[in-house]
């Protein structure tokens, strides 16, 4: 029986932008390397993906701390939630 990493992450078939995702019906541990091994073949995946910003967007709201999100490790999606949140404080801070 294969397991499709749409499934595993959602429990069933999405409705949404998860049943267009390439990575339905490819190796879950794919997308959740050891730690040091490389992300290349998870990011190849992810780089023609129609969802890819939807799933990164998913991860970033979600607070996705292991595995490749959208064609983005954790490193690099910290890096957007840091440039985000400070992008998010400027126009408060020049209010004032």
């Amino acid at each position: 029986m294969s397991i499709d990493i749409v499934s595993l992450m959602y429990g069933g078939p999405g409705q949404s932008w998860q049943s267009d995702a390439n990575c339905m019906g490819v190796d879950p541990d794919l997308f959740f390397p050891e730690r040091g091994a490389s992300t290349r073949e998870a990011k190849e995946v992810c780089r023609a993906c129609v969802v890819r910003e939807d799933c990164l967007e998913f991860a970033l709201a979600n607070g996705e701390k292991f595995g490749i999100w959208g064609g983005m490790s954790e490193r690099e999606r910290r890096r957007v939630r840091r440039a985000r949140g400070l992008n998010m404080r400027q126009p408060a801070a020049s209010a004032s």
